[in-house]
C-alpha cells in the first residue's frame, strides 16, 4: 500500500528486543502488501528516552514520504507504540495514524510485570508518573484507531492490560478491535501453531488494510 509505512516495535520488558517479533512481522507485513520496519528503540533507559526516539523514526519515516505511519508493538513495545500513539505533545510530523498492539503492557498502575516498570520509571515513580504513561488514561476521543489482542492465560502480562485499555477506547469512543484469545503462553509474535491465537494475523491483516 503506497503512502503507509508500520514501524514494528518487538517486546522484551524494555531490557532487550525479542528477535522473533522483529524481522518476521516485517516480513509477514510485507507478505500482505504492508510496507515495514523494524525500530530497535532504546533499551535500560529511562521515559521519555524510549519514546522521543520513537517519535524521531516516525519523523524521519513521514520525511522520507511516508503519508500514514501505523505502529505494531508487542508486550512492552505494545506499551512504546500506544505511548506513541496517545500521549500529548507530539507535532503532525510524529502523529500516529493507526496502532496494533499484542499482549501490551498498558497500566503502569498496576504491580504485574514489575521490571519493566522499574526499567522505565524508577523504583520509586510517583503516581503522576504512573499515570501519565498508563495507555487507559490517556485516551481521548481524537485518539487514533487501535487493534488490540492478547490470551487470557497470559501469566506475564495479564489480559487486565488489555480489557482496561478496550474499556478506555470504548468511553472515549474511538474506533477498536479487540481480540482476547482463551489459549495460549506470553510472547506469542506471530503465533503460528498457537492453535486459535494464530487468528490474530488475518484478524489483523483485513483490519490493517481498512485503516490504511
Amino acid at each position: 500500500m503506497t503512502g503507509t509505512h508500520m514501524i514494528v516495535l518487538p517486546g522484551g520488558g524494555y531490557a532487550e528486543h525479542a528477535a522473533h517479533e522483529a524481522e518476521p512481522v516485517v516480513d509477514w507485513l510485507g507478505d500482505i502488501d504492508v510496507r515495514a520496519s523494524v525500530f530497535r528503540y532504546p533499551l535500560r533507559a529511562r521515559h521519555p528516552e524510549p519514546l522521543n526516539a520513537l517519535r524521531a523514526e516516525i519523523r524521519r519515516r513521514r520525511a522520507a514520504g511516508a503519508q500514514r505511519i501505523g505502529l505494531i508493538g508487542f508486550s512492552a513495545g505494545g506499551h512504546l507504540a500506544g505511548l506513541a500513539a496517545l500521549a500529548p505533545g507530539a507535532p503532525p510530523d510524529e502523529a500516529v495514524d493507526f496502532a496494533v498492539l499484542g499482549y501490551a503492557l498498558t497500566s503502569m498502575g498496576t504491580e504485574t510485570y514489575r521490571p519493566a516498570r522499574v526499567i522505565l520509571l524508577g523504583e520509586d515513580a510517583d503516581p503522576e508518573l504512573r499515570r501519565s504513561t498508563s495507555l487507559d488514561s490517556l485516551v481521548t476521543p481524537q485518539s487514533p484507531p487501535f487493534f488490540v489482542w492478547h490470551t487470557a492465560e497470559d501469566p506475564y502480562v495479564p489480559a487486565e492490560h488489555t480489557y482496561r485499555l478496550a474499556a478506555a477506547l470504548a468511553a472515549g469512543q474511538v474506533p477498536h478491535a479487540v481480540h482476547v484469545f482463551a489459549h495460549g503462553p506470553h510472547s506469542l509474535g506471530l503465533a503460528r501453531n498457537a492453535g486459535e491465537a494464530a487468528t490474530w494475523t488475518t484478524l489483523a491483516k483485513a483490519w490493517i488494510h481498512e485503516q490504511a
